[in-house]
């Protein structure tokens, strides 16, 4: 049977409102008394039922924090920043991958609504569903992370990925390349969309430079590994890859050089998106476009808490970031 917080009272030989004080550090208990509640919840193994407390209080101390793919080392980074803020002003922060799929972020959502956190960050699965729309009907705060709102009446934060595919593709053509391959799906992602897009625009300022798009059906090593084989058994190669993410681009750089007959970046040069920790790390170092993933979450929780005390006008519900060009080894 559960400890209730009215056995340490009587083991401590105090009253149940003293035990509540020594729970929420209140000064007024002496420090005789203290020694001895803090004995009986040791003796007796107490834990304390902060869900309760919580609701009592009228706020919970939880955040949910709902993305895309906890596995990809760029919302692990997110999920970091996130912790981090949130615990400065004691929350906690419950994670959940969706792994884009809308069923199962409904399913997070559905446990996440019934826990009463205080309120949702989430890289939506469908970024044109209603999932925004469901949470503010239940009364439930949210920010997207790495999404975009064309209003001013959601919160968000976001990087601008039409600026790092630009900047992506800019620099393999400023390096004389004149082949480009994007590498990256599904197309229908907004991110690869928005980087697919900057690409775009920065291959039509270059007289005589072409993009081929090489869609994928996943932002992983594998997925970056099948297309790179693809390209690799083909004898009218690119000269450059673009990768949507820094995933897709370990893959294709372990397909191109596994043989050895195939040089980064002599013969392909290679750009991936994220500047993941371990992207300094390849065989090759890889050049990255970087997103600042933890303070992508550490922004997130920073605007839901200015939600929650009402601090938040309409002007600065939405925070973009600028992307950065890391350059290493694999673009020359």
């Amino acid at each position: 049977m559960a400890v209730k917080i009215k056995d340490v009272a009587a083991h401590a030989g105090v009253s149940v409102g003293t035990v509540s004080n020594v729970l929420n550090g209140r000064e007024t208990v002496s420090p005789g008394a203290v020694e001895r509640v803090r004995a009986a919840i040791e003796a007796l193994g107490y834990i304390r039922n902060d869900a309760a407390r919580q609701l009592r209080a009228g706020r919970s101390r939880s955040i949910a924090l709902i993305v895309l793919d906890v596995g990809n080392p760029f919302f692990a980074a997110v999920a970091r920043g996130a912790e981090a803020r949130a615990a400065d002003d004691g929350y906690v922060v419950l994670l959940g991958s969706s792994g884009a799929d809308g069923d199962h972020e409904r399913l997070y959502l559905d446990q996440f609504r019934e826990q009463r956190v205080a309120g949702v960050l989430l890289t939506p699965a469908d970024a044109t569903g209603d999932v925004v729309e469901r949470l503010a009907a239940a009364g439930i705060p949210v920010v997207l992370v790495d999404e975009q709102t064309a209003g001013d009446d959601v919160c968000a934060v976001s990087v601008d990925d039409v600026e790092g595919g630009h900047l992506a593709a800019a620099h393999l053509l400023a390096s004389g390349r004149r082949r480009l391959a994007f590498v990256g799906g599904p197309l229908t992602t907004r991110q690869v969309a928005d980087r697919l897009t900057g690409a775009r625009r920065a291959v039509t300022e270059v007289d005589g430079a072409e993009l081929e798009i090489i869609e994928t059906d996943a932002m992983t090593v594998l997925a970056g590994r099948a297309a790179g084989e693809r390209l690799r058994e083909r004898a009218d190669r690119p000269d450059a890859v673009f990768a949507a993410n820094d995933l897709l681009a370990v893959g294709v750089l372990q397909a191109l050089t596994m043989l050895g007959d195939i040089r980064v970046p002599d013969d392909i040069a290679l750009v991936g998106y994220d500047d993941i920790d371990f992207a300094a790390a390849t065989v090759v170092p890889l050049t990255s476009v970087r997103q600042p993933a933890e303070l992508l979450g550490s922004t997130a929780v920073d605007l839901l808490l200015r939600q929650l005390d009402g601090d938040l006008d309409p002007g600065s519900r939405q925070v973009r970031f600028r992307p950065e060009l890391v350059v290493r080894a694999s673009s020359g």
